[in-house]
């Protein structure tokens, strides 16, 4: 068998990096920007065509998240030892991604409730097995760091979602034309991506020297962590109580704007130009903010770091509140988009800090109080507008309540900071 030069390994290895990278956040933006936040973007395009009014559109949306919540929960009993697992499930859920925008079309509306469950379902599938196979096949290659690179994915997916909506209303398109469009642009990108999952296990190169030398040091710096966190347990698992709470106040605090931003926009500003460049403004955003929070120094509290997203993003929700102007849009899209991925990112980092060997185990708890959150803010406007009369109203208390949610999450921090300060000597942060 032909054996790479030396000169040529180098090329071969940074390709396997690139390819691994990018089929990641390929696949996230299928999942995420397609399966999960393309109704954004079509919700104003279903309430002009008169299939929803904005109470139901309210529940379709909560019947996503609902099934993503589901999605991890179910993540916690689904194999995924072997590369195989991980790749069958993750191509066997971007398929089903596709399948069920592409349902979204049926006039049969009676199915869109469980379709957008099952599309939450099989998002949070893809995304906890995707972040699962692109860790351990970047850590083979000895380049770990680089998974936090896929998080640009779900940015993309937004901002792809965002400037294609953008162009159908342009058109006059109805919405079950646009469902059928996303429905073929994700086959596109699953087209693309399906070779990188084809390698087995089996077929994949050893560990290098350095990889095995890297995780052998950080294995040592996890377990002189651990031993430090042992000797407080019940604080510890009191912060981690805390930190949970605050973790649900960022699904609550961006989701409200996250859902309905196009539809609110509307309301604010009728017959703008801008309207639908909004969602694609915060997806870029979000591309932004990931690529800035992944070169977070390692030595920074990453709870002080969480704070200043955390009312980076209030301020962002709150806004369009006080600044209802297409200047005013743009600087509130970018400001809920820049810490989107780096508070997820972030939070992961802590939870590396807190609970070095049951990571997966508290980044479930967090993606359930999370998921809650998300699952709270769709209905909250449905309930308010129902109410009160009247959407412009519905949504200023609906965003005043989400900005003054990751305002008390902030404080959360500010609180846990103060109670249990970093360790002067963390080897966690060397």
């Amino acid at each position: 068998m032909h054996q790479p030069t030396p000169a040529a390994q180098p090329q071969m290895r940074f390709r396997a990096l690139l390819t691994i990278t990018a089929a990641s956040a390929a696949s996230l933006a299928v999942a995420m920007g397609i399966g999960r936040f393309a109704f954004t973007p079509v919700l104003p395009m279903m309430l002009h065509d008169g299939v929803v009014d904005l109470e139901s559109g309210s529940y379709l949306a909560t019947a996503n998240y609902l099934g993503y919540l589901a999605g991890a929960m179910i993540c916690t009993a689904l194999p995924r030892s072997s590369t195989r697992q991980l790749t069958v499930a993750i191509r066997l859920g971007l398929i089903a991604t596709a399948l069920l925008t592409a349902g979204m079309a049926w006039q049969a509306s009676v199915f869109w409730g469980p379709f957008r469950f099952l599309s939450g379902v099989v998002s949070a599938i893809v995304f906890v097995f995707t972040n699962d196979w692109c860790v351990r096949e970047l850590a083979r290659r000895g380049k770990p760091n680089l998974a936090s690179l896929m998080f640009i994915g779900p940015g993309l997916g937004i901002m792809l979602s965002g400037l294609a909506a953008s162009g159908m209303v342009a058109a006059g398109w109805r919405a079950s034309d646009a469902w059928l469009a996303f429905a073929a642009l994700a086959l596109v990108m699953i087209a693309c991506v399906w070779p990188a999952y084809r390698r087995s296990a089996a077929e994949l190169p050893a560990p290098t020297a350095a990889a095995s030398a890297t995780r052998t040091e950080h294995q040592g710096a996890v377990t002189a962590q651990s031993q430090q966190a042992d000797k407080t347990p019940r604080e510890s698992s009191s912060e981690m109580a805390v930190f949970a709470v605050a973790y649900g106040f960022a699904g609550f605090g961006y989701i409200v704007t996250a859902t309905f931003l196009p539809v609110i926009a509307r309301d604010a500003l009728p017959g703008s130009a801008w309207l639908d460049l909004f969602w694609p403004i915060l997806g870029a955003s979000v591309v932004v903010g990931c690529i800035i929070g992944t070169r977070a120094p390692p030595w920074i509290d990453y709870r002080a770091a969480l704070i200043a997203a955390y009312l980076v993003q209030a301020l962002g929700v709150a806004l369009t509140l006080a600044w209802p102007s297409v200047t005013g849009f743009v600087i509130s899209s970018i400001l809920v988009g820049l810490p989107f991925t780096i508070i997820s990112f972030l939070a992961v980092q802590e939870i590396r800090r807190l609970r070095p060997h049951h990571v997966s185990r508290f980044v479930g708890l967090l993606t359930v109080t999370y998921g809650i959150g998300q699952i709270a803010g769709p209905p909250l406007v449905g309930i308010l507008v129902g109410q009160v009369g009247s959407p412009s109203l519905g949504f200023a208390i609906a965003l005043g309540v989400a900005a003054s949610s990751l305002v008390f999450g902030a404080l959360l921090f500010a609180l846990m900071i103060r109670l249990w300060p970093m360790p002067k000597t963390d080897p966690y942060r060397r």
